[in-house]
């Protein structure tokens, strides 16, 4: 559910504070943060922001594009490691013998037989 628009967008207030101080001082230095929850406003422009993801921090440039974006949403917190199915095929493909005797009547491109033509 969208926050309501005259609340104004949602950034934690240590987070705004180091940010403002950052821009007094016009320093470039990396912050680092836990609030992934926090709004991406135009003060953040040009900084590195280090966001946690649940294990490490993961630095973040802040672009004109991101602006209205969750900090969230540029650490992600899962690491996809493949479809357990595809990896199964893949590793029987490999243990199959080179000369394909074991799919002698399947066709090439592992797709199903064409049907037989009807007299």
């Amino acid at each position: 559910m969208a926050r309501s628009l005259k609340k104004g967008p949602f950034v934690d207030g240590h987070l705004r504070e180091k940010v403002e101080g950052l821009n007094t001082r016009n320093e470039k230095k990396v912050v680092k943060t836990w609030s992934r929850r926090s709004t991406i406003v135009p003060d953040m422009i040009g900084h590195t922001i280090a966001v946690h993801n649940g294990k490490k921090f993961i630095p973040v440039y802040v672009t004109e594009q991101m602006i209205g974006h969750k900090l969230g949403e540029f650490s992600p917190t899962r690491t996809f490691k493949g479809h357990a199915v595809k990896a199964a095929l893949e590793k029987a493909a490999g243990a199959a013998p080179a000369g394909g005797a074991a799919l002698a009547g399947a066709p090439a491109g592992g797709g199903a037989a064409p049907a037989a033509p009807k007299a």
